[in-house]
């Protein structure tokens, strides 16, 4: 995929974890990075390599070490994405933040949910490449752990895959991550049931959840300016009934030439507004307004329109989402 930014960063606090797990392997780190780290809410690509080299080095006969860094990390590690994905109602809705918001965490890899039947995979696709094996393991490894704690350990993958062979025996992973492993796919990726995305978040709360969400839409929108979908993004965001053409125009360019440079970050227009009126949808209903007031705030039609648009998304119609929502509420309260 071409790359529109000129760099890529990751927030200093996962950085900061993995300092802390060098330090605790015996590892030096010199100041000038620890340094980087107080100076700044993220840390540029190249010292974030450099790091993972040191903490590889300072591991040596452990070839699991990368993936305990992962299942030890707590949500706070993620900064603003952890809190979000704590604030969610459901795995489900959890998992879908973690695709719109990982970029925060670090913008060089993204997590893509794929339905599969009966299955969800929730694939994760790097595009670094130094310590490649030992970075998506972590990945791996922080996300089976989080959903596990995140659902009072009623998350159980059905198994995970990795695209690289296996760096230690298979029954060592299955004991860290709580599940078969399969090595040598075609795919990085966490698979589990379809029902699994109901599971309730132990600490839920709707009023949070869109107070961290609308800090974290500023934090990604800084973070990716100069990239084109961020700013379809935005203008999607802020006028959901306009098309590719009005958008286009904004930007100073025709819905064609939009859609090539889409393309060119791997996304479609039509996918990507798709998703975000899908969001702005649950987020309204989340809040309490009716099935028709969002049809026409999002540009539907009329109400019989969005209601199938949103069966498409969910499974569900918007009132029976609206009604799952307050019953969860009065669970957690």
């Amino acid at each position: 995929m071409e790359n529109t930014r000129e760099s890529f960063s990751v927030t200093a606090r996962f950085t900061r974890a993995l300092v802390e797990a060098i330090t605790r392997q015996g590892g030096t780190v010199p100041d000038e990075m620890r340094q980087a780290m107080d100076q700044g809410a993220r840390v540029d690509m190249a010292r974030q390599e450099a790091l993972w080299a040191l903490f590889v080095a300072a591991c040596p006969g452990e070839p699991l070490a990368a993936l305990r860094l992962g299942t030890d990390l707590q949500a706070g590690h993620l900064d603003i994405v952890g809190m979000l994905l704590l604030s969610c109602d459901t795995l489900g809705d959890a998992l879908e933040v973690l695709t719109e918001y990982a970029p925060i965490i670090g913008d060089n890899a993204r997590f893509e949910i794929v339905p599969l039947g009966a299955q969800v995979h929730l694939r994760y696709v790097p595009d670094y490449v130094q310590c490649r094996e030992q970075r998506v393991e972590a990945v791996m490894g922080c996300v089976a752990g989080l959903a596990r704690w995140m659902t009072n350990g009623r998350f159980a993958p059905r198994e995970i895959l990795f695209s690289h062979g296996a760096r230690a025996e298979p029954a060592a992973y299955e004991a860290l991550l709580g599940c078969p492993v399969r090595f040598g796919q075609a795919v990085n990726a966490v698979v589990m049931d379809t029902s699994a995305l109901g599971q309730g978040i132990v600490q839920a709360g709707g009023a949070l959840h869109l107070h961290l969400r609308a800090l974290a839409d500023d934090m990604l929108a800084s973070l990716a300016q100069d990239s084109v979908s961020a700013r379809v993004q935005q203008l999607i965001r802020e006028h959901p009934r306009w098309g590719k053409e009005r958008i286009g125009e904004q930007l100073g360019m025709s819905g064609r030439h939009l859609n090539r440079k889409l393309a060119a970050e791997a996304i479609s227009f039509k996918g990507l507004r798709e998703a975000l009126l899908h969001d702005m949808a649950k987020q309204a209903l989340a809040a309490g307004q009716g099935g028709a007031v969002v049809s026409e705030a999002l540009g539907f039609s009329d109400e019989n329109a969005f209601a199938r648009a949103f069966r498409r998304w969910t499974g569900q119609t918007p009132a029976q989402y609206a009604k799952s929502i307050k019953t969860r509420s009065g669970i957690y309260q």
